[in-house]
């Protein structure tokens, strides 16, 4: 007796050409595989460290300590009326965020290169995953100033809604800004070179260490094009509540932010077909 054979399922992968946008349905599909990224990229970090996860606490809070030194005692940098320790780490926290995880994706192709010429799966997994990393350092360092913010008294009131606004334009810039570099990367190695010392560069660009203030008005509007200093400047009005919330800042750079993502994905995505060669 003669069985039917159960029919045969090909999947062919083409090249991608021209401009194309992300592949939502793709990488949904792909999620197992953005999560185990993601734990070993975790696993990865902190391996053989005696501290471990504490590095997430030690570093920013080292930093706020210098800045607060030198800038809120030497050079009497106003800080909106609060301790300058608070000031600054508010601050601090999705800074590093945004600066780890620029780091992070820009050099992801580089590191797996190996796999983008064996196995096929959607590559934008790679950046995404050093932006999903990060949120374990993220929630630990909002952890840490929740801490502070007990300490010095100060307690987060109606303005807490937007913060998941704020979130989302760093998430935007942090994943814009890591397709468009780490497509960059695997061509250009120059861009894992010159990456550090523009994030240090870039550091003082945003309103870190200095108040917002101090940016002549007629600047203000061009200087908000940078999606972090909303983000920033937002984070000390909804955790301080020493200014209303700037909704102007954080509107324009929200804006930039999204068009920041959009081309990112788009750049990426024409990008894509050439990965394999060049790696």
């Amino acid at each position: 007796m003669n069985k039917t054979s159960a029919p045969v399922r090909e999947s062919v992968i083409r090249a991608t050409s021209g401009w194309q946008s992300v592949n939502l349905p793709e990488l949904w599909q792909y999620r197992d595989l953005l999560r185990f990224l993601v734990i070993r990229g975790f696993k990865a970090k902190y391996a053989q460290s005696i501290l471990g996860v504490g590095w997430a606490v030690i570093q920013p809070l080292a930093q706020t300590m210098v800045f607060t030194v030198i800038f809120g005692n030497l050079a009497q940098l106003g800080s909106d009326g609060v301790p300058y320790i608070l000031f600054s780490f508010t601050a601090m926290v999705p800074w590093n965020y945004f600066s780890g995880t620029l780091t992070g994706s820009s050099a992801s192709l580089v590191q797996q290169k190996a796999m983008l010429s064996k196995v096929y799966f959607p590559r934008l997994m790679l950046p995404l995953a050093a932006v999903f990393t990060g949120f374990v350092d993220f929630s630990v360092g909002m952890l840490v100033l929740l801490g502070l913010l007990l300490w010095y008294g100060f307690m987060p009131g109606a303005t807490l809604v937007v913060f998941p606004l704020l979130l989302l334009i760093l998430i935007f810039t942090a994943l814009g800004s890591g397709m468009i570099l780490s497509a960059m990367a695997l061509q250009y190695r120059d861009v894992n070179y010159a990456l550090p010392f523009l994030v240090q560069i870039l550091l003082y660009a945003v309103p870190v260490v200095y108040s917002v203030d101090l940016i002549p008005t007629e600047w203000l509007y061009v200087y908000a094009l940078n999606p972090m200093v909303g983000v920033i400047e937002g984070m000390r009005a909804v955790f301080l509540q020493t200014k209303a919330v700037p909704w102007t800042l954080i509107c324009i750079g929200g804006g930039t932010s999204f068009l920041l993502f959009v081309f990112g994905g788009f750049y990426f995505r024409r990008m894509e077909r050439r990965f394999a060669d060049i790696a």
